[in-house]
């Protein structure tokens, strides 16, 4: 078994609500190298909703993958089928997502009680794609925590044709503890993703949960062959600043000022074609976290870019007070917006 050079060594990692098209944008501004992963979608809606609602990407997000949640291997394999004609690079099965609405529908964690049903549903997703085909699952569920029940459900899902495991490096409480409680709660093990790495050598595994820093992830790095970033880079995108160069030997240095330009130019194409202004903008407010002027950026965009008829304009605005703010000379904000506006 060979594996195809690695786009696994970083990644960020699917989040509700959050990885959505204009937040991966965002990222891709920062870092060439990173592969994104969408929201989890249900086969079903791809199915039978709004394909470009739901599908839709910009070019430019490549590396991007897919994520999948259901459980029925026809309706899953169908999905990832239209997931590789849309374009993705990866289709992913969520295996590790406890919410109660997700259990409620029969996939997520639950499915690590149903190994067979869930070698089922990825060989199905295999025999309908030529992309490669990825599992995101947790340690174990509920009372299953057993390293020996983990070899077994990687023995199980390689026996199919699996070759890449995104593993979340704790057990996942179907009952409970809240999705926000069970990314705290229990211990990471990250020892045992190592180990997996060490019993299934052919095999890629990716460590996902708890890592904050670049410096963290090279330090995992080590004994894993790929780490997935989650929380952290939502609430700093510029923890991926020196990803490129580091890890993927790209020479591209992005600054927070150009890549505040770049998401405005976004904005402004976004909304011609008809998307409210705050869909994006809602992603931006983390831009200059921990900078100079970071505090009136987020609170100019949370009070203006969230009303009724609201531009980019407020956007421009934003920007020339933050690097007004920078270089602590109000007085030339006028005279910085054609110079932002062209660059």
């Amino acid at each position: 078994m060979r594996l195809e050079p690695n786009p696994h060594l970083l990644s960020v990692a699917p989040m509700m609500d959050w990885t959505d098209r204009h937040f991966r944008y965002l990222v891709r501004q920062i870092s060439r190298g990173t592969l994104l992963y969408t929201e989890m979608v249900i086969d079903k809606a791809i199915l039978h909703g709004n394909r470009p609602r739901l599908l839709d990407f910009d070019p430019s997000e490549h590396p991007v993958a897919l994520q999948l949640g259901g459980c029925d291997p026809l309706t899953l394999a169908q999905a990832a089928r239209v997931g590789e004609e849309w374009g993705y690079d990866e289709i992913n099965l969520n295996l590790g997502c406890p919410s109660e609405r997700v259990q409620g529908g029969g996939f997520g964690a639950c499915l690590m009680k149903e190994p067979d049903l869930v070698a089922e549903c990825l060989a199905a997703m295999r025999e309908a794609v030529k992309v490669r085909v990825t599992a995101k699952h947790r340690l174990g569920v509920d009372e299953l925590e057993d390293y020996g029940y983990l070899t077994r459900w990687v023995e199980k899902l390689e026996a199919v044709g699996v070759e890449v495991f995104i593993v979340h490096a704790r057990k996942a409480w179907l009952k409970g503890l809240s999705p926000k409680e069970n990314r705290q709660i229990p211990q990471l093990r990250y020892e045992w993703v190592y180990r997996l790495k060490q019993d299934f050598p052919h095999l890629r595994f990716v460590l996902n949960g708890g890592v904050r820093t670049l410096e963290e992830a090279e330090r995992h790095l080590a004994h894993v062959d790929g780490v997935m970033l989650g929380r952290a880079v939502y609430e700093d995108p510029f923890v991926l600043e020196q990803a490129d160069r580091r890890l993927f030997g790209l020479e591209h240095r992005p600054s927070r000022l150009a890549v505040a330009q770049a998401m405005i130019h976004y904005a402004e194409a976004q909304v011609a074609q008809g998307t409210p202004l705050w869909p994006v903008v809602r992603h931006m407010l983390n831009l200059f976290k921990n900078q100079r002027g970071g505090k009136l950026w987020r609170r100019i965009l949370s009070q203006q870019a969230t009303r009724q008829g609201a531009t980019p304009e407020v956007l421009w605005e934003a920007l020339e007070v933050v690097r007004a703010h920078e270089l602590e000379q109000p007085s030339t904000q006028a005279a910085l917006a054609p110079g932002l506006r062209s660059s």
